[in-house]
């Protein structure tokens, strides 16, 4: 990342306008043209260094549900079971943890209905059980990382 990548990403952590042309008030900040904003955000995403561009959605008010479920897998079939969950929409992201849950990933749905099916799902193809911890209270956590 170069200056300029840092500077996009950290002014973009604080929000990204709802308008007409919301790169060129972007822009406007960073001093470059629209076309390499959006090509520098499409670089960042192909290389990795970020995961995603896009909105949060906050889906239980959508009438969708969204949780955090975690997954009991051996080391020996971790990548396995990985590359199954990963493949499935329904799946945010996806992390290894150092225990005995090893697996954690969030679970998002249209409904509450094709939740319980996306879990049913993963756990007949994995071969599994799929630990569901739906969210109980919320937080708001004005989380930002300057780079």
């Amino acid at each position: 990342m170069d200056e300029l990548d840092r500077a996009i990403v950290n002014s973009l952590q604080g929000g990204f306008p709802v308008c007409d042309r919301p790169f060129a008030m972007v822009v406007a900040q960073l001093q470059i043209t629209e076309q390499e904003l959006i090509s520098r955000i499409d670089l960042l995403l192909k290389q990795g260094v970020l995961s995603r561009f896009g909105p949060m959605y906050h889906a239980e008010r959508m009438g969708g549900s969204l949780s955090l479920a975690a997954m009991k897998i051996p080391e020996s079939d971790f990548e396995r079971v990985a590359a199954i969950v990963n493949a499935m929409p329904q799946v945010a992201h996806n992390y290894a943890r150092d225990h005995v849950l090893s697996m954690w990933f969030v679970l998002a749905t249209e409904t509450p209905q094709e939740h319980a099916a996306a879990l049913r799902n993963i756990e007949r193809e994995t071969g599994y059980p799929v630990y569901d911890m739906p969210k109980i209270k919320e937080y708001f956590v004005g989380l930002r990382l300057a780079v």
